[in-house]
């Protein structure tokens, strides 16, 4: 491929041709231009079928298209030997952010002032070089802007015991510039295997990206929309806390993500595939085998380009990425809680408080491994440390109004000595009522429904109830009031008292001795 003289000197050897009739060498001398070249220009003037007297009524593009139509039939272009751009290097510069093709021909120029292509030849001359390469380089992907993330099936994991196969999820993340590949192994695609998946790939790469683009599965993306889907509340606080956004593909339109399409295809043929034939008994020595391999893929050498996938990343998308903060994400679940009347929400069968204030309003609750967080309109109002107790209570006494706070502070006294005038065994069960509890009002309730029986059984009864409930370690309102509604309190102790049993006289009951030895049964 040849540079196009400009078209101003082209008019200008027409016309000296077709006009004053000068020689080639006239002409060359004229416009600063070889003999041989003017000859072939006139050459290709002629088999264009120019007619300079109708013609030079043109405009520029009109003649040019006139005189390339030789050229498709197969002509050659004329002129000198012309210095060819390293395509290579303008395609891995064009992904650097700010780049752009008529900068880096400007540059070009500069260093092949009199053998460098003019800009429109220059651009069709790397337009054709980049429809030779491959697919996945085909797209033009800028330095440290996107990762690309997906899953494909993995192979099973191997139970020891039981010989059961578990199968697997292969996590594959991809960046566009480099196709640097992080790839690894869970047990499912919940939300937390895919969010814990992006922080090892994040601590494997050393950095993360502007952008992560994964599929629309329900782990990350709440609700698919082409315009405004939806992302789910744990995905979006691990990119606020790494910085990159969060732009999902669109629904059913693979070639969104098309490179990391591409990198499970790899780690298919290049990891899976090498594996296949080996038995795992665990996710962390399939893992340790995937890592392996891992490390072969990226320092391979890519066709067409000379260069691995590591090489690529280092000069290209690890100095444009984003830095990695200095805290490790921990994960968390958001889960939307409505406030009680006790001032307390229940997260998965434990209570913890929340300011009175806040009773009846919706607040989201952060939970972690050892901590819960509770918000309301993003703000916090209150952190407890993670139970795992069910049916539990976490109460901070801060978060009571202040008429509970002092009604604690006088229930216990109030009630053992109201306890203390019906007896010595009532006083007892309070006491141990208030000590099994973390929180006075906790046990207010039981201890209050146990005075109240008084108004229904007296203080006798209620004494000797009980004093059954000391024996047996029974200290609940429930207990108390069954055995004096059964009238157990009535009856003397089990174990000193005999109790007959008298069975009654008929001709259908045939008595202990029917089975004795020696009876009719015998």
């Amino acid at each position: 491929m040849q540079e196009k003289i400009s078209m101003i000197k082209m008019r200008e050897i027409l016309r000296l041709r077709y006009e004053n009739e000068l020689s080639a060498r006239q002409i060359g001398l004229s416009c600063n231009v070889g003999r041989q070249t003017v000859s072939n220009y006139l050459a290709l003037a002629k088999r264009s079928g120019i007619n300079w007297a109708a013609d030079k009524t043109l405009n520029d593009t009109q003649l040019e298209e006139k005189l390339s139509s030789s050229q498709k039939k197969g002509c050659s272009e004329p002129g000198t030997v012309r210095t060819a751009p390293d395509f290579e290097y303008l395609h891995n510069e064009l992904k650097k952010k700010g780049v752009t093709l008529q900068l880096l021909w400007a540059e070009y120029k500069q260093e092949n002032i009199d053998t460098g292509y003019q800009y429109e030849m220059f651009c069709l001359l790397y337009s054709r070089w980049k429809k030779k390469l491959t697919i996945c380089m085909r797209q033009t992907h800028k330095a440290g802007e996107k990762l690309f993330v997906d899953y494909c099936d993995g192979p099973g994991i191997v139970d020891r015991d039981t010989g059961q196969v578990k199968p697997t999820e292969l996590f594959v993340g991809a960046w566009g510039a480099s196709s640097y590949t992080y790839a690894e192994a869970s047990f499912t695609q919940s939300t937390q295997d895919w969010l814990m998946s992006h922080v090892r790939a994040f601590e494997y790469f050393g950095c993360a990206p502007h952008i992560v683009v994964p599929d629309n599965l329900k782990s990350g993306i709440n609700k698919a929309c082409r315009y405004e889907p939806e992302i789910n509340r744990s995905y979006l606080c691990l990119a606020q806390h790494y910085g990159f956004a969060v732009i999902p593909a669109r629904v059913a339109k693979p070639k969104d993500k098309a490179k990391v399409e591409a990198a499970v295809l790899l780690a298919q043929r290049w990891i899976l595939a090498c594996l296949r034939n080996r038995i795992f008994y665990s996710l962390s020595e399939f893992n340790q085998s995937v890592g392996e391999l891992l490390e072969k893929l990226n320092h391979r050498k890519m066709q067409k380009i000379n260069k691995s996938r590591k090489e690529l990343f280092e000069s290209l998308d690890k100095p444009a990425a984003l830095a990695l903060p200095g805290v490790r994400y921990e994960y968390a679940d958001w889960k939307k809680c409505r406030v009680n009347v006790d001032y307390h929400i229940d997260i998965n069968s434990h209570y913890y408080s929340v300011a009175y204030q806040l009773i009846h309003e919706s607040v989201d609750a952060r939970i972690t491994e050892n901590t819960v967080e509770i918000f309301y309109k993003g703000s916090r109002q209150a952190s407890h440390v993670r139970s795992y107790e069910k049916c539990s209570y976490t109460t901070n006494p801060e978060h009571m109004p202040e008429s509970h706070r002092k009604y604690l502070d006088q229930t216990p006294s109030k009630m053992l000595t109201r306890a203390e005038t019906v007896g010595p065994n009532t006083v007892e069960v309070i006491k141990n009522i208030f000590e099994r509890r973390i929180f006075i009002q906790q046990s207010y309730r039981s201890c209050l429904g146990i005075m109240r029986l008084l108004e229904y059984y007296g203080k006798e009864r209620l004494e000797n109830a009980c004093k059954r409930a000391v024996k047996f370690k029974v200290f609940s309102y429930r207990n108390i009031k069954a055995i004096l509604v059964k009238g157990l309190d009535k009856q003397s102790d089990l174990s000193s008292s005999k109790i007959e049993n008298i069975s009654p006289v008929h001709e259908n009951i045939r008595g202990e001795g029917y089975y004795k030895p020696g009876g009719s049964l015998c």
